[in-house]
């Protein structure tokens, strides 16, 4: 087994491959993976070799990626960084939801884990990040809840908004201005299976969302 530097660039896979892998739980194939990091598909292969040969991951030709115990606690370990880093500069900094993912993912890498823990306490321990993720445990656990895709609920259910899974900035802005923020509530109007589309009332107006769209958005049934 080789010895392996976590540089930024095998950080980034290892948090790609837990995202991938719905927590480690599934293979994740070389070419989602390759997608998700936006590099080739040969470049994420020779990565891959690098990760098993340093005993982070499970690698079999054609049956896809699976991250080691060892692999799992460090890709764990990012996530945590990046989440508690994303809230801070929302609640702290006050920067807006859509400004900081591209930030957090320079300054996950640099920060110094005294500072997370100082993070962490100031922000009172939280449980999710400022797009409703989860942030895990300082022992890696995650909290689970029972969310539910946008895309899938029916007419007359009222739902609020729990977690955005796309945090691409200008998706966070169109959320934020129709009102889909977290907490907010909105009542599904109708469905149309043809255009696959969904229609809410949101902030006192009335939206239509792409089934696809609507995908991004996860709720909570409000009772």
């Amino acid at each position: 087994m080789t010895q392996l530097m976590l540089t930024s660039t095998v950080e980034n896979y290892l948090k790609a491959l837990l995202k991938l892998s719905n927590q480690g739980e599934n293979r994740v194939s070389t070419g989602d993976l390759a997608k998700a990091l936006h590099v080739t598909p040969g470049s994420a292969t020779s990565m891959i070799k690098t990760l098993a040969e340093a005993g982070l991951a499970h690698h079999k030709p054609h049956y896809g990626v699976l991250l080691t115990e060892k692999g799992h606690i460090l890709a764990v370990h990012v996530v945590r960084r990046h989440r508690i880093i994303e809230l801070f500069l929302v609640n702290v900094l006050e920067m807006e939801w859509d400004e900081v993912h591209a930030e957090a993912e320079q300054l996950e890498h640099v920060v110094s884990d005294e500072v997370i823990t100082r993070m962490d306490k100031l922000l009172g321990y939280p449980t999710l990040d400022p797009h409703g993720d989860p942030i895990p445990t300082a022992d890696g656990m995650f909290i689970e809840r029972p969310l539910h895709p946008l895309s899938q609920c029916e007419a007359g259910q009222r739902v609020q908004v729990a977690r955005i899974s796309d945090q691409n900035s200008s998706f966070l802005k169109f959320a934020e201005s129709h009102g889909l923020t977290l907490g907010a509530t909105i009542e599904v109007q109708r469905r149309n299976e043809h255009a696959e589309s969904i229609t809410l009332q949101s902030n006192e107006e009335e939206i239509t969302l792409g089934f696809t769209a609507a995908n991004r958005i996860e709720v909570e049934f409000v009772k």
